[in-house]
């Protein structure tokens, strides 16, 4: 069979988190598919998928790629939601004028349930507001600790995040992305440069992936290059 090739283009970001706003979403599909679905209309663009089986939640929005805001605080809703509240961080500092989509972790706090899904509700920085339905996983299991292991989620029709564990000073880049067959993606890390500085904490770092032409169910991502951490290729599912 031949395979599709795609170019890619691919965003890298730290765990500590990546989100923008910008423009006017879409609206949010009911949840049962277990796929991550665009905001309800509003001034906030925002898509979401599931990581680390659950435990965690990619949000991506768009904006400058050098100012990424913060998730400020996560809080469980009484009607079952998850409120997410963004920090644009100091209003002098300096942006750059592109608009990418760039992505920002959220821990899923005690009370959610990734088996059942959830509504998130994402208030900006400066107020404005999004939506999202994440549906469930199946066979996830609310409140298990994290094994430390890389995983992906979709994130969008095209976009996949990805999900890495190391130094927070250190985030592996996406060099390459493409669809080796109709249901895997080959994703290559940049070589990073000799001799880096890096700290020796261990924290999740996130990337994003844009590929077209991927069958949803069933897909897989193969991570390789980058640091040693990847230097014998790495397969893991793409959940959603």
């Amino acid at each position: 069979m031949n395979t599709a090739r795609r170019t890619a283009s691919l965003l890298t970001l730290v765990a500590a988190g990546v989100l923008a706003l910008a423009g006017c979403a879409t609206t949010a599909s009911p949840a049962g598919s277990g796929s991550p679905v665009a905001s309800e209309a509003g001034p906030v663009q925002v898509e979401a998928g599931w990581l680390d089986g659950g435990r965690q939640i990619a949000l991506v929005t768009w904006g400058s790629s050098t100012c990424v805001p913060m998730a400020s605080d996560v809080a469980l809703q009484p009607d079952g939601s998850l409120a997410v509240t963004l920090d644009d961080g100091p209003a002098d500092r300096v942006c750059t004028a592109d608009l990418a989509p760039r992505a920002t972790l959220v821990g899923v706090p005690e009370g959610v349930d990734p088996a059942k899904g959830v509504d998130l509700v994402i208030t900006g920085g400066q107020g404005h507001r999004g939506q999202a339905t994440l549906t469930g996983i199946a066979g996830a299991v609310a409140g298990e600790a994290t094994d430390y292991a890389p995983s992906a989620g979709w994130v969008g029709g095209d976009l996949i995040a990805i999900l890495t564990w190391g130094s927070s000073t250190c985030a592996p880049v996406v060099q390459d992305a493409v669809a080796s067959t109709p249901t895997t993606v080959a994703v290559t890390f940049a070589t990073p440069a000799e001799n880096r500085p890096c700290t020796m904490d261990m924290a999740p770092r996130v990337a994003l992936a844009s590929v077209a032409g991927v069958e949803r169910a069933g897909a897989s991502v193969v991570l390789s290059g980058g640091d040693a951490q990847f230097a014998t290729p790495v397969t893991v599912p793409v959940l959603g």
